[in-house]
């Protein structure tokens, strides 16, 4: 029987949930100081309708102080007026250059307003863990940069042999399925691997937060259909509602259709060139100062990072000095990359 466990750790400028399925990460929740509080799923309000782009079957409506949301029109809404009341829900944050989206709840009355705000980090937690209360400490630090780094790997090894590439275009999530060193009958090595590689799969794209197309390229011939897709199913239950599987094709690709929801957390932590963001970086350096400071108490710290991730850290410096005193300095090496961060005692 799977077993889950939930991690809560407050840092210098974050605050940062995971939840493990069976000692692995499974989820990573992050909330930084200074997210928008209105762009996240479960946010309720009365919002003014801005612009109708029937075009695209879609309007445009703001909370008071929100950006723009993604409101699609259905044939049994009432009409929509430019600058009438509407009450929304908030279904999908925005990600990347999407706005967010939002599902219509009934027609708007009195002013703009919210009505509901987002589930707290803590009541997510709670929702995919019944029981107990999150671990806190060092221990939850060490969960955060566990899951942190899976999601920054792209391979991940299959229990039995074999492993899965997990990789992300504009269109689609593809899973490249390897058999690696398994051995014995190659049909039952290759229903073994492929079996395996939907569960690790399930549990990587929740890690990722990664929703829309995701296409499985399946190791070897004459796959049993209805065995993976019941598999898919069920390893994937945990994302619904919205969850589809498609038929197996001729050509032994397996495809999904997975709900968006939060903004992927991939975007908080790489850029487009799968580099380190420098908001990112500049919370790594903020947690490599805090270490060593318990570790020296009292002791004078130095820090180098890069330019942008300095520049990135200037938020994050009246905070960690609360905890640390004013007792470190960090300077900026041109030429680094935002991952190389040194920390030592000065």
């Amino acid at each position: 029987m799977s077993e889950r466990r939930a991690y809560l750790y407050k840092g210098v400028g974050e605050t940062v949930g995971v939840v493990t399925l069976d000692g692995r990460p499974e989820r990573l929740i992050v909330q930084w100081a200074g997210d928008d509080p209105l762009d996240a799923e479960g946010v309720r309000g009365v919002a003014r309708v801005k612009s109708i782009e029937r075009a695209f079957g879609a309007a445009f409506v703001a909370l008071p102080g929100g950006a723009d949301v993604l409101l699609p029109i259905k044939p049994d809404m009432p009409k929509l007026v430019q600058g009438g009341l509407v009450e929304i829900e908030i279904r999908t944050a925005s990600r990347a250059d999407k706005a967010a989206v939002a599902r219509f709840v009934g027609e708007g009355e009195g002013e703009p307003r919210v009505l509901a705000a987002a589930p707290t980090l803590e009541e997510q937690l709670r929702h995919y863990v019944k029981a107990g209360s999150p671990t806190t400490g060092e221990r939850a630090l060490e969960a955060v940069e566990a899951a942190e780094a899976d999601i920054l790997e792209t391979v991940f090894a299959l229990p039995g042999g074999g492993d899965v590439a997990i990789e992300t275009t504009r269109a689609l999530t593809s899973v490249d399925v390897d058999l690696g060193g398994r051995e014995g009958d190659a049909k039952r090595a290759a229903r073994q691997a492929n079996m395996a590689a939907i569960g690790v799969s399930a549990r990587v794209l929740r890690l990722k937060g990664l929703g829309g197309l995701v296409v499985f390229d399946l190791v070897g011939r004459g796959h049993d259909g209805q065995a993976l897709t019941v598999a898919a199913r069920n390893a994937f239950a945990p994302d619904n509602p919205g969850v589809a599987v498609g038929a197996i094709s001729k050509f032994g690709a397996l495809e999904m259709a997975l709900p968006r929801r939060a903004r992927p957390v991939m975007e908080r932590l790489v850029d487009a060139r799968g580099g380190w963001t420098a908001p990112y970086a500049a919370r790594r350096l903020a947690r490599a100062l805090e270490r060593e400071g318990r570790a020296d108490p009292g002791g004078r710290l130095a820090a180098r990072c890069a330019p942008a991730v300095l520049e990135a850290f200037a938020a994050l410096d009246a905070g960690l000095a609360e905890r640390l005193g004013r007792r470190f300095t960090v300077s900026a090496e041109p030429g680094w990359s935002n991952d190389r961060i040194e920390v030592s005692a000065a």
